[in-house]
């Protein structure tokens, strides 16, 4: 009987051991899995800034070429009316 009992409680402790380090390896790769993703968000709200910062690049950029074309446009008509004088 107590042959049995000892059996027992040894099979219950190794299964209970088993499945503690189960746990613990599935929370470690949980656990890496949610720092892969903290990573992977974090990378892309960066680029999400990099790709706003570059629309308000491309916006500023674009205002000052229209300004130039602007200006360009009179300088034309100011040199074609100093040849008309």
């Amino acid at each position: 009987g107590k042959m049995a009992a000892a059996g027992a409680a040894d099979a219950q402790a190794r299964f209970g051991h088993s499945v503690k380090g189960l746990l613990t390896e599935k929370v470690t790769s949980c656990g890496t899995d949610v720092i892969a993703l903290t990573k992977q968000v974090l990378k892309g709200s960066r680029s999400a800034e990099l790709l706003g910062q570059a629309a308000k690049n491309m916006v500023t950029q674009e205002d000052a070429i229209l300004h130039s074309e602007d200006s360009l446009r009179k300088m034309s008509i100011i040199t074609t009316h100093l040849q008309y004088q």
